[in-house]
């Protein structure tokens, strides 16, 4: 059991597009990331939220990380030649004493399921004492979809 990549949640984007038409407004800065640690095996195709399996369990605890993880900032929803991109301000847990943070779970805290998003998976385990722990979104952003084949 273990965290194996990042992804998108297919639940949440069915949701989208389907008959529930589930507003996530990508633009909205109420969105929050939130870091867990290696024990937790995402399942792309089933999970569905923050605080329901398995992101009921496994989420980092230390001095100045709070339960719930961060608000994203600075968010934005673009698109330009057939590519739709989702980016956000770089997060940073200052002065944080956090052990063996390995991905971040992005997701709609505004909804009241708190639809999770994107998972994005660090490729290894991060610790802080006392340190700063920063989260350095891509360039190319937290994630985005090629529209034209």
């Amino acid at each position: 059991m273990a965290v194996s990549g990042s992804g998108l949640y297919v639940a949440t984007v069915v949701d989208v597009f389907d008959t529930t038409q589930l507003a996530i407004d990508l633009d909205l800065e109420t969105h929050k990331g939130a870091l867990f640690q290696n024990s937790i095996t995402p399942n792309f195709t089933t999970d569905t939220a923050y605080g329901v399996s398995p992101y009921n369990a496994g989420e980092v605890a230390g001095t100045n990380y709070t339960a719930g993880g961060k608000v994203l900032t600075g968010t934005t929803f673009t698109g330009s030649a057939g590519i739709a991109t989702f980016d956000a301000a770089d997060l940073q847990w200052a002065a944080s004493t956090i052990t063996n943070a390995r991905c971040l779970l992005v997701y709609a805290d505004a909804l009241t399921n708190n639809n999770a998003i994107v998972l994005l998976d660090f490729g290894g385990d991060y610790s802080t004492s006392n340190g700063d722990l920063d989260v350095v979104f891509n360039a190319a952003g937290l994630f985005y979809l090629d529209l034209v084949p």
